[in-house]
């Protein structure tokens, strides 16, 4: 996997993602498309490995944050629906009829904006309306909506084929989520007969998937970090599913030294040794994805034992504690910060809690000073 010369590397086990997403599949009912979210590099994944695998083993759609992404997933694969979640600035609309891309409708300025490049290019655009239901981001204000959409219905060079919404708290506030669905599903009721069957209507995240019951409106999924090996919400529908983690962070062991009670460690001095230590200088820091607030709070596995972080965490090193390691440790071992070592796992959220942020910004923080070391074996689901 690795050669003795990196680093640090992330490795990415792209048979785990593909088991992932079988396993989410397979939950999910018949006839609910899969759109693979894979925005930001695919969470820091790497968009040409993980989409290459996706559109392999039976994804249904990608969604990405914005046209320069679209253009790029389109490069690997032809046929895929594109879906561009952010809005478009002026501009960027021929980059979305140039590349088969489909764009989120969030006003009537939109509308005229892209009717024009549409008209202008001399074929349809095709488009999803997005439902402000609460989120105060993107998208229509849900008592507006019935007013946007007959006019994406009149249009001659727009081409509807969705409608969808983003819920702000699936993952602390049930009430809140089945709130926003609830208005969802009172705009597509103001639909005319027929169009729900034509849409491809989603609403649900990771976070959030327990849409489907009988009578159910929506028709697809948007998946991001579940699929990467990570729950967001332990009462989803699909908190049930063994899925596996895709991604493991690693470094090495760059210096061994040892030093008398009383010395400071690091820039401030936030922390002074309580006894005579010995430290491993790891060579990975915060211009890798080592989160500052980590600093005398996280832990890193060397020769399968958890090692305390001394002190704060720099740009190009982080000093542990390996003092009470059981086995001799060597410089060039490797530590790992995200991933099993012997019969200790450190998760993604563990790590994300110590760097005081959210899975989501762990993986998208992991800098381009990190290679991807991917495994690419193909093991039965």
């Amino acid at each position: 996997m690795s050669s003795p010369q990196n680093r640090v590397w992330a490795s990415i086990d792209l048979a785990a993602l593909e088991r992932n997403l079988g396993r989410i599949r397979t939950a999910l009912p018949p006839g609910v498309q899969y759109v693979a979210v894979v925005k930001a590099d695919a969470y820091g994944h790497g968009l040409y490995q993980t989409v290459a695998r996706l559109m392999q083993c039976g994804a249904d759609a990608f969604a990405v944050a914005n046209v320069f992404e679209g253009a790029e997933v389109r490069e690997i694969g032809a046929g895929w629906p594109i879906l561009v979640l952010g809005p478009i600035l002026p501009g960027e609309e021929d980059r979305l009829l140039e590349n088969d891309l489909v764009a989120t409708i969030s006003s009537p300025e939109e509308v005229k904006r892209f009717e024009k490049a549409a008209r202008k290019a001399g074929r349809p655009l095709r488009v999803h309306l997005k439902v402000d239901t609460g989120m105060g981001r993107l998208g229509v204000w849900h008592s507006e909506a019935e007013a946007l959409f007959a006019q994406l219905e009149q249009s001659r060079q727009l081409a509807l084929e969705g409608i969808y919404t983003h819920f702000s708290s699936a993952d602390t506030d049930a009430e809140y989520t089945k709130t926003q669905r609830e208005r969802l599903i009172r705009v597509i009721q103001k639909m005319p007969e027929g169009t729900v069957n034509r849409l491809l209507i989603h609403a649900d995240n990771s976070a959030g998937i327990d849409s489907f019951a009988a009578q159910s409106p929506f028709t697809a999924v948007r998946v991001g970090l579940l699929q990467f090996g990570h729950l967001p919400y332990k009462d989803s529908l699909l908190a049930r599913l063994a899925i596996e983690p895709v991604l493991s962070f690693h470094t090495r062991v760059g210096l061994l030294k040892e030093l008398p009670r009383g010395t400071p460690i690091s820039y401030g001095r936030t922390y002074t040794l309580k006894r005579r230590s010995r430290l491993a200088v790891l060579t990975a820091g915060y211009g890798d994805g080592i989160p500052t607030p980590a600093s005398n709070r996280a832990q890193v596995l060397i020769g399968g034992q958890r090692c305390p972080v001394l002190g704060r965490v720099t740009m190009d090193q982080t000093i542990v504690d390996v003092t009470d390691l059981k086995d001799a440790v060597s410089v060039g071992d490797e530590a790992v910060l995200i991933g099993a070592q012997g019969d200790e796992r450190i998760t993604v959220a563990e790590f994300s809690e110590w760097g005081a942020c959210i899975p989501w910004e762990t993986f998208c923080s992991l800098t381009k000073r990190v290679p991807r070391v991917y495994r690419t074996a193909r093991v039965a689901v």
